[in-house]
């Protein structure tokens, strides 16, 4: 069982998105349609671009090409703005957090009813204002780079954009059904890839919550939209 947090608490907040992820889970376990086998491991590119609209669908896989990349573009000189913003293709400025600002780690695992749901968490690192919106990409990977298991799926959630000021974190859910209860093929990744909302550089967090489903009936991994805090 989740923990009972304050009303209000990030860590009560964290447990309702999660919970949300959890129970879509179950739906896709009782259909025992997944034939077992695991998706091909490839070479991981960085080159992730996760969408921050829709939901259900598999968050693109590392070596994708990235969907929103091209969003934003670089601003030319006499434009006015920073060097952290953008100008979108609508004209508007933009001032998304972009791989180079952030740090990205995994926060401790919060279990429940034979789910492991842990926080992945961007905090700026720069001396200026910045946002996420939308889902991470991420990827289990070995100690040779390639990528273990299938791509994760997104749980439903409306993206929000998140503000942080230097110093501050935003976090999404990453939660999968432990392989030990759910029977599912399992690896021990060395890596966990994780990729900033329209980004195309990827982030390596070193992996420490165990064994990850990688095939078979509950294998699906699934994560939420960001949302502010660090998800304690």
């Amino acid at each position: 069982m989740l923990r009972t947090m304050a009303k209000n608490s990030p860590a009560r907040r964290r447990a309702a998105l999660l919970a949300s992820a959890v129970a879509v889970l179950g739906l896709l376990t009782a259909c025992g349609n997944d034939d077992g086998s695991a998706s091909s491991p490839s070479t991981l590119s960085g080159t992730a671009g996760p969408a921050t609209d829709g939901s259900d669908s598999p968050a693109e896989s590392p070596n994708a090409t990235p969907s929103g990349s091209s969003s934003d573009t670089n601003p030319s000189s006499g434009t006015g703005t920073t060097p952290s913003e953008g100008v979108s293709a609508s004209g508007s400025v933009s001032t998304r957090c972009h791989t180079s600002q952030l740090r990205a780690t995994v926060g401790h695992n919060d279990p429940g009813a034979g789910q492991e749901n842990f926080p992945i968490v961007l905090t700026n690192t720069a001396s200026h204002t910045c946002t996420v919106r939308g889902y991470p990409g991420a990827a289990f990977a070995d100690s040779a780079g390639k990528q273990l298991g299938p791509d994760p799926k997104r749980s439903s959630g409306a993206p929000e954009t998140v503000t942080l000021a230097p110093g501050q974190s935003a976090w999404a859910g990453l939660t999968f059904s432990n392989p030990e209860v759910s029977g599912a093929k399992s690896a021990t990744p060395a890596t966990l890839v994780v990729t900033p909302p329209d980004e195309k550089d990827p982030l390596k967090v070193k992996w420490t919550g165990g064994q990850v489903p990688v095939s078979g009936n509950s294998s699906s991994v699934r994560l939420t939209v960001f949302s502010p805090g660090s998800g304690a």
